[in-house]
């Protein structure tokens, strides 16, 4: 796979990956279209550390226009495609449900109309442990069925995952769905805990912690998702032969489509998550105790026996560890 088109190059993920694979020398066309979901400017800056690689190209569009998919696509002939642009967010899928529909439905289905007509090896997609929805068996495994998603967004995730089925089964286009657990780490989205928690407290302001604090992550630190990722380029879905109609595996089939959980493969509570924060800024938060949010779920944790198996890795960085890189690299960034 030496030509990659990444979508979401200026996202949190996107750019940490994109780098990763410049780095080792393959060929990346980032697209992206810049929206404001969330602060412009930090896209910018991701991007900005992309373009001085010379095997990097950026298009500027929405995924959603098909006749520029479509051209992308058949001017690129791209080897791989890893999606990982999407409408991201829990909560704001209450809000404003209409941009789920469009990036990470008719988005998607661009994407995989583009990785048909073109040949595309490899499809990777991000999907989301959001999938797992009103699931409690712990820990969450891609052999579990994932029918009863609590918001849009999962909803919307669980529908790639179907959607590339259907393509890996008419066309035989190799999908690998990417279920991503709480991912953390420097250059993060401004919209999630640990970057909003920072802000906060460098402030003095104080800040709001869901459920009453009985929350539990499984927080996955940003190089551990890349690492996952980049083994899993090369590593085509293959048909599982045992695969049976009368008792579905819900994480493999009889065509080239797979599933994977990308996690840490442990439960952390948010309180504990809190104090590593508080320890790395040498500062305690002022905390605003409120009840759990619609579309929220009390806790996820990650059966990643499939990933260990199948490429031989298994994410590990401590939440101190991991804690530490994002404070040293906010402080950085915006001068602290």
């Amino acid at each position: 796979m030496k030509k990659i088109l990444i979508t979401g190059a200026a996202g949190f993920i996107g750019h940490n990956l994109s780098k990763r694979l410049l780095d080792d020398g393959r060929t990346v066309v980032g697209l992206d279209n810049l929206n404001n979901y969330y602060d412009p400017e930090l896209k910018k800056a991701r991007l900005a550390e992309l373009l001085v690689y010379e095997g990097f190209t950026h298009a500027e569009f929405d995924m959603a226009d098909r006749e520029k998919m479509a051209k992308l696509f058949e001017k690129e002939q791209f080897d791989g495609v890893v999606n990982l642009a999407a409408q991201a967010g829990v909560r704001y899928s209450l809000i404003n449900p209409h941009s789920y529909v469009d990036t990470n439905l008719v988005g998607f289905v661009n994407v995989l109309e583009g990785c048909r007509h073109t040949r595309v090896k490899h499809l990777l997609y991000a999907s989301s442990s959001s999938v797992y929805g009103a699931n409690t068996k712990m820990p969450f495994s891609v052999h579990d069925n994932v029918d009863h998603p609590v918001s849009l967004y999962a909803a919307s995730k669980k529908a790639n995952e179907l959607m590339a089925h259907s393509y890996s089964h008419l066309f035989g286009l190799n999908t690998t769905g990417l279920r991503f657990f709480t991912v953390y780490g420097p250059w993060g989205r401004p919209d999630m805990a640990l970057f909003l928690f920072t802000k906060a407290i460098l402030e003095g302001r104080p800040i709001d912690v869901f459920n009453n604090g009985n929350m539990e992550r499984d927080f996955t630190y940003i190089d551990d998702i890349v690492e996952g990722v980049v083994r899993l380029i090369d590593n085509l879905p293959v048909a599982n032969p045992s695969w049976s109609g009368e008792a579905p595996d819900p994480a493999s089939s009889y065509c080239p489509w797979r599933v994977y959980n990308i996690g840490n493969n442990s439960k952390e509570k948010l309180m504990r998550y809190i104090e590593v924060l508080e320890d790395c800024l040498g500062k305690k938060a002022e905390k605003n105790f409120l009840p759990m949010q619609d579309g929220d779920v009390p806790a996820t944790y990650a059966d990643v026996s499939d990933l260990v198996r199948e490429i031989d890795f298994k994410p590990a960085t401590t939440i101190e560890e991991g804690v530490k890189n994002f404070v040293d690299w906010y402080r950085g960034y915006y001068k602290i």
